[in-house]
């Protein structure tokens, strides 16, 4: 076998990978990054495996307890599997060590391949899986996006975006103000009908594959808003779409979903809203998240990318007259002096 790097969790991975395919005749190479404590390496085989026929490659993922837990992401594997979702299979599973073998959907993401000519064909592929998913949805199988849930993750932003990345702190009326925005939109987004939720169903998680798209990183997955996976396939963290193309988009998604017979509503100025006040609890959320990672995680490259996502938020904020709050406060940030990334 040949190792990328020494270190001793890469080495008992590689010896639990020599026990499980009965042969140490392979190599490891890292396949992704994840803003997770996850790692993925391409498993090359000197051909094809009885544990993975007509493969010369697999994936095997190192999700090292108790930081991470590889239950949830078997779970979801096999309903995808159920749905007819082109996802990983699990070939092999050591849950205490955290270490699972995968099937290898390919070297390609959509975010890699996207671009202005084949979007429209990429992302239809992608809406006709993510009905298959909607479609297989039912309650009390996957943790409910709840109250507490979408609360959680919004608290994010005041905590690790304006308090730790720009070193602001909010006076109490600025305060009040958001949590009364905070309010609104769990409103929002609770009055939505529940569906299977990948929960980060996004170009970087999609694969070019056969069938298209091979889906990742779904171990988060919940039970919750329709339109949520929609804001985050269109409203991506690491590459932007004109209005026009998004609103489009998400127009076919509409129709195809009204035909599928899924619960969304007959009015699509009304499901438009939907997906524009879930977008933004999401790129919320997604602000707090990027600062984590950065100042607590010490990992570089996603937090560069916050001023996609204020420019995300504010279009939102500002045409809504509830989510006025909201505006106020983001250009009261603006004009405050933020901190330089080397005070952390």
């Amino acid at each position: 076998m040949s190792l990328p790097n020494a270190d001793p969790r890469l080495s008992i991975l590689a010896e639990w990978l020599a026990n499980t395919l009965h042969s140490d005749a392979f190599t490891l190479a890292p396949a992704s990054e994840d803003a997770s404590f996850r790692r993925y390496f391409r498993v090359t085989l000197p051909g094809p495996h009885a544990m993975a026929p007509g493969a010369a490659t697999a994936i095997a993922m190192d999700a090292p307890p108790p930081r991470e837990d590889c239950r949830p992401f078997v779970h979801v594997a096999a309903l995808m599997a159920e749905a007819g979702i082109n996802a990983p299979r699990v070939l092999a599973q050591d849950i205490g060590r955290g270490f699972l073998l995968l099937t290898d959907l390919g070297p390609t993401t959509y975010l890699r391949a996207l671009d202005k000519s084949n979007a429209d064909d990429l992302f239809t592929d992608a809406i006709d899986t993510l009905l298959r998913w909607q479609l297989a949805s039912r309650p009390d199988v996957l943790p409910p996006y709840d109250a507490a849930l979408l609360r959680r993750e919004l608290e994010l932003f005041p905590e690790w975006y304006v308090g730790r990345h720009l070193r602001q702190a909010l006076t109490p009326d600025e305060r009040a103000a958001l949590a009364r925005v905070f309010d609104l939109v769990i409103a929002s987004n609770l009055a939505q009908p529940a569906v299977f939720v990948h929960r980060d169903y996004m170009p970087r998680n999609l694969m070019l594959s056969a069938p298209n798209p091979g889906v990742l990183d779904f171990q988060d997955a919940v039970y919750g808003p329709i339109t949520y996976d929609l804001a985050s396939l269109f409203r991506d963290a690491f590459v932007s779409w004109p209005d026009e193309r998004v609103l489009d988009w998400t127009i076919r998604y509409w129709e195809k979903a009204k035909r599928a017979g899924l619960p969304v509503t007959t009015d699509f100025a009304l499901f438009h809203r939907d997906c524009e006040w879930m977008g933004l609890q999401r790129h919320l959320k997604v602000l707090g998240i990027f600062a984590r990672i950065r100042h607590r995680d010490g990992k570089k490259g996603y937090v560069e990318d916050t001023p996609r996502f204020l420019d995300y938020v504010r279009p939102v904020a500002e045409r809504y007259r509830e989510l006025a709050p909201l505006a106020r406060l983001l250009d009261r940030l603006a004009q405050r002096t933020p901190a330089t990334d080397d005070a952390f």
